[in-house]
């Protein structure tokens, strides 16, 4: 998703090629998602397994898909671009996938189910409501006012309700979230709610001007046995700080400026990273180099979200 926001600055016409193959494969497993395997199934990684890596893939697919075809959209900004581009047969086929994928009946009605590996903040017990507002912030990116759909109304109705019976049992992480998609798909928060986790959010900014997912991840401990890390980190100040903008707040918020300036000052210039840190394990103790690499991977995405919005306003 924050990819294609950096097409401007690199002078670039269209998805690199990178890009491209993720697109090529999401798109593929859609068209095919009958047939396909999920990537995990009960039989190799246990019960319910199928049934998550479903769930997830589907709100995650037309997560994507949607987000390009707004991306593709000439001009404007990110909501003009929303109501400008065009929907492809792919994006309405993966949001026919996620919607038969969605939760009709239980405690977790309107949600999906969702990929549960005992890791914060995307894998955990509590992380299908992270899931949920994911597909809401699809809906509202899909172009074509896809949200006023007559067909997706019960759908999107328990995914609303979903969200507000939750809410309250939700991580600040999970909450900032929902405060992006709240700005995607307009209902979701009440403007006094709003408001309040607004000012919840710049109430945990630190003195260096970032802020830091530990403070947000309720008390979740490390499976190493390892403290977690306190310091100011990418991934919180980058989602953060592009959640507010989203929200509307003031470009000219002196918080908000403080914090784009540590984004600004804390990219790794060797190798164009932002650092944040696993809540599950220290560097020390992970599976292999590459899950090491998920929360850059994810700080610099959510950095790049954030200092692009601030450029196009």
């Amino acid at each position: 998703m924050s990819r294609p926001a950096l097409r401007g600055a690199l002078g670039e016409q269209g998805p690199s090629a990178n890009e491209r193959k993720l697109l090529d494969n999401v798109t593929k497993r859609v068209r095919l998602w009958k047939e396909v395997a999920p990537f995990y199934s009960d039989a190799d990684r246990g019960v319910y397994k199928t049934a998550e890596s479903r769930g997830t893939e589907s709100v995650l697919n037309a997560l994507i898909l949607a987000s390009n075809d707004a991306s593709n959209a000439a001009g404007g900004n990110a909501n003009a671009r929303s109501r400008n581009g065009h929907l492809s047969e792919a994006t309405r086929a993966a949001f026919e996938n996620m919607w038969a994928e969605q939760q009709t009946a239980g405690a977790q009605k309107g949600a999906w189910p969702w990929l549960r590996f005992k890791n914060e903040p995307w894998e955990a017990d509590d992380s299908g409501y992270y899931g949920a507002a994911l597909a809401a912030i699809a809906v509202g990116t899909a172009p074509e006012n896809y949200r006023a759909r007559a067909g997706i109304q019960d759908n999107l109705k328990m995914l609303r309700e979903y969200l507000n019976r939750e809410y309250a049992a939700q991580t600040l992480s999970n909450r900032a979230v929902l405060l992006w998609a709240s700005a995607k798909l307009p209902g979701l928060l009440e403007t006094k709610q709003q408001k309040a986790l607004i000012r919840e959010l710049l109430s945990k900014q630190q003195a260096d001007g970032g802020w830091s997912l530990t403070s947000m991840s309720g008390d979740w401990k490390r499976h190493d046995g390892t403290p977690q890390e306190a310091q100011s980190d990418g991934y919180a100040t980058g989602l953060i700080a592009f959640a507010l903008q989203q929200a509307g707040i003031s470009q000219e918020n002196v918080q908000l400026k403080k914090g784009r300036a540590w984004l600004a000052t804390n990219q790794n210039r060797t190798e164009g990273f932002w650092l944040a840190y696993s809540l599950n394990n220290n560097e020390e103790h992970h599976i292999s180099p590459d899950t090491a690499r998920f929360m850059k991977d994810a700080a610099t995405a959510y950095a790049v979200l954030a200092l692009s919005e601030s450029k196009s306003r």
